[in-house]
């Protein structure tokens, strides 16, 4: 069975998550993109999504679902729905693969429920295999490399697109720090994240999934993180 087919099943299994009359929160990705795709075909039933990219507002409005914009919903979102590139047994991810961390962060600290959608090659013992994103200020990206490589190792490395570094939505750049071993991913990403000139780290274990569906050859299984709460709750 491919990848894509697990992907599939995973987004699939999501759209029982996603209220009626609601706008939801929907993440960037290969496995969003099929989400995606899954959710045009009950786009009748919700009243639009927050985008965590530009790619899936594009993608979302192709299907003709209204996409708004998060400062323009009064209350928290039901859900926020988003693949992961590592996902543990405890529910903390690394996310930033294709490079909207930022955005889908500040989405998922805005829902009540994160639910993660996942083909089974995501689901690790430990974090790390796949590299870290850190969203950083251009101007800091260099300095910020030798920062994190004395803190914990690994090797940074600034992503690039086409032989220029690669631009988030935001303007910003990535390092993505390559040979990592992740023990306490919740204490390392309130490092990171108060390193002066880092935006967000891609490192969602202080508020990670509270579910995952994970597709796997035997079907999709519904892992459930009880202890992820959501911290934000105005």
């Amino acid at each position: 069975m491919s990848q894509d087919t697990l992907k599939l099943s995973a987004a699939r299994a999501a759209i029982q998550y996603v209220p009626e009359g609601k706008v939801i929160g929907v993440g960037t990705g290969s496995t969003a993109n099929f989400f995606i795709d899954e959710l045009a075909k009950i786009k009748n039933r919700i009243t639009g999504a927050i985008a965590s990219s530009k790619a899936t507002a594009e993608r979302l409005a192709s299907h003709g679902i209204r996409v708004f914009d998060l400062n323009e919903v009064d209350a928290l979102l039901p859900v926020y729905i988003d693949g992961a590139d590592e996902i543990t047994h405890s529910g903390a991810m690394i996310k930033g693969g294709g490079g909207a961390l930022t955005r889908e962060k500040i989405i998922a600290a805005a829902a009540e429920r994160f639910i993660c959608i996942a083909d089974a090659s995501k689901l690790v013992t430990r974090l790390g295999s796949f590299p870290l994103p850190v969203e950083v200020i251009p101007m800091a990206w260099k300095p910020l490399s030798r920062k994190l490589a004395i803190m914990y190792g690994g090797t940074p490395a600034i992503r690039m697109r086409d032989g220029q570094p690669f631009l988030t939505d935001n303007g910003n750049y990535i390092l993505d720090i390559a040979g990592l071993v992740i023990e306490d991913p919740r204490t390392m990403e309130a490092e990171i994240n108060q390193l002066a000139g880092v935006v967000t780290v891609g490192l969602f274990a202080r508020q990670g999934a509270n579910i995952c569906l994970l597709g796997t050859g035997q079907g999709v299984q519904t892992l459930r993180f009880p202890d992820q709460s959501v911290q934000l709750k105005q």
